[in-house]
């Protein structure tokens, strides 16, 4: 089973840059497809990307498009979302999720989830 917990998140001006970071502790992260959701006050859960195992796949959410990027480090064990030319609409909870079977942009087909890092963009 993995344990997974994100950081990197904080308060960033409109057209700004972060780069979250998820750590795997308890199994190797290439393991797993990985995904990255998130939740805004008052709204679902939704998704943002996802890589496959192998890592020869990515999807990205319309919304995030050409700006947020998801990469995978062996070593150590990080999984990464950079996100570029942030807008409020950006602003939620991230979370990284884990699946070790299919990969998808379903938040069921994650089994393994973060607590969680906030994000707030200001216009």
């Amino acid at each position: 089973q993995v344990q997974l917990k994100e950081s990197g998140g904080g308060l960033v001006q409109a057209g700004g840059s972060l780069r979250l970071s998820c750590v795997a502790s308890g199994r190797a992260l290439r393991m797993y497809a990985m995904g990255w959701f998130r939740q805004a006050p008052g709204k679902e859960r939704e998704f943002v990307a996802a890589r496959s195992r192998d890592g020869g796949s990515t999807r990205y959410a319309d919304s995030v498009k050409a700006r947020f990027t998801i990469a995978r480090d062996n070593a150590p064990n990080t999984l990464y979302l950079q996100m570029n030319s942030m807008n409020p609409e950006d602003t939620a909870v991230y979370y990284c999720a884990a699946a070790p079977a299919a990969w998808g942009t379903m938040p069921i087909t994650y089994d393994y989830w973060g607590q969680g890092t906030k994000v707030t963009v200001s216009s």
